[in-house]
């Protein structure tokens, strides 16, 4: 039997998918499988995953016919994928030798539906570590009860889909698969989709991901069309959150996680080629004027005055007629 499967998509990323390869097969093990998700790649990505194929154990290698985007890789390997735990990895970060079997003994001691793991962050020579923003280490928690308070950086605001393990029962849940089609901030909805539904997790210290930060091919440092999606990913936060049984207790953090995200992306408009900052700007006041407005009047107050300034600017841009419905709760009064 598969004890974990690790799903790791690539796309363009040659120039670093030797080093996540070598890592990988550092980390295998008899019972673990690698399902390696090449995205319809355009350089020479998908020749060195099959030459790799046959030097790690438990290797599938799964094409794309186009390129889909990392959510759509990601429910590829989901889909592919036999083991009782899961995990990712993305195709330009490596792992330290042995971390899969020390996560994968954390989280069968721990037993609960996920767990969450710090990560190293490497940008050129630099290296920091990034932790999981929640106190207790080794402990079982409730997830919804981690998503708040909506003041202050929490578990939701650690999204990274690669920074922890899954058991199979949240598949089995449709709890583990990602919005198809999303190009970024895929991980939003799935973070937060976790926190409400699963019934419990833990966050451990364990270090052995680095994350490649500053890559030349990555979304994050392109300004493209395809970096606005994060309107398209945090609408269906609100979305799913306001049909929530406790609406009004968690409405609030996703509105100011929103607006703190929505406000990043506008104070740095100018990375978008023109168009694309024209485009944000519009589909920001139609997503602002979507919230729910005593919410975000309040956000608003406590976000500072520069985040705020640009926000409520941009809020009062006129915007076509019937493409701004305001959201309402579905809990009960």
């Amino acid at each position: 039997m598969v004890k974990l499967s690790v799903i790791v998509p690539f796309y363009n990323v040659q120039t670093y998918a030797p080093d996540t390869l070598r890592s990988l097969r550092a980390n295998a093990r008899e019972d673990f499988e690698f399902i390696l998700v090449d995205d319809c790649s355009t350089d020479g990505t998908f020749d060195i995953l099959r030459r790799a194929r046959d030097d790690i154990p438990g290797a599938v290698v799964i094409r794309h016919e186009q390129n889909g985007g990392l959510a759509t890789a990601r429910n590829t390997g989901l889909d592919a994928a036999t083991g009782e735990y899961l995990t990712f990895l993305d195709g330009d970060d490596w792992l330290a030798p042995g971390y899969y079997e020390r996560l994968l003994a954390a989280a069968e001691d721990l037993g609960c539906d996920f767990v969450r793991a710090d990560h190293v962050q490497v940008t050129g020579r630099a290296r920091t570590v990034h932790r999981v923003p929640h106190g207790l280490r080794g402990v079982p928690f409730s997830p919804r009860d981690a998503i708040l308070p909506a003041d202050r950086t929490t578990s939701v605001d650690y999204p990274y889909a690669w920074a922890g393990i899954y058991h199979r029962r949240l598949v089995d849940r449709g709890l583990l698969h990602f919005t198809h089609g999303l190009r970024t901030a895929e991980d939003r909805p799935w973070i937060w989709r976790l926190h409400r539904e699963a019934e419990s997790f833990a966050a451990v210290g364990l270090l052995g991901v680095f994350y490649r930060r500053g890559v030349a091919s990555s979304l994050t440092q392109i300004g493209d069309v395809r970096q606005l999606d994060f309107i398209r990913a945090f609408d269906q936060v609100i979305e799913e959150t306001a049909r929530d049984p406790e609406a009004d207790r968690l409405l609030p953090k996703a509105v100011r996680t929103y607006a703190a995200v929505m406000a990043h992306h506008l104070d740095s408009i100018e990375r978008f080629e023109p168009a694309v900052a024209r485009k944000l700007r519009s589909m920001s006041a139609a997503a602002l004027q979507r919230l729910p407005q005593d919410l975000l009047n309040d956000t608003l107050d406590s976000l500072g005055d520069q985040r705020a300034a640009r926000l409520r600017r941009v809020r009062r841009r006129p915007v076509p007629a019937g493409t701004a419905p305001s959201v309402t709760t579905g809990a009960s009064t």
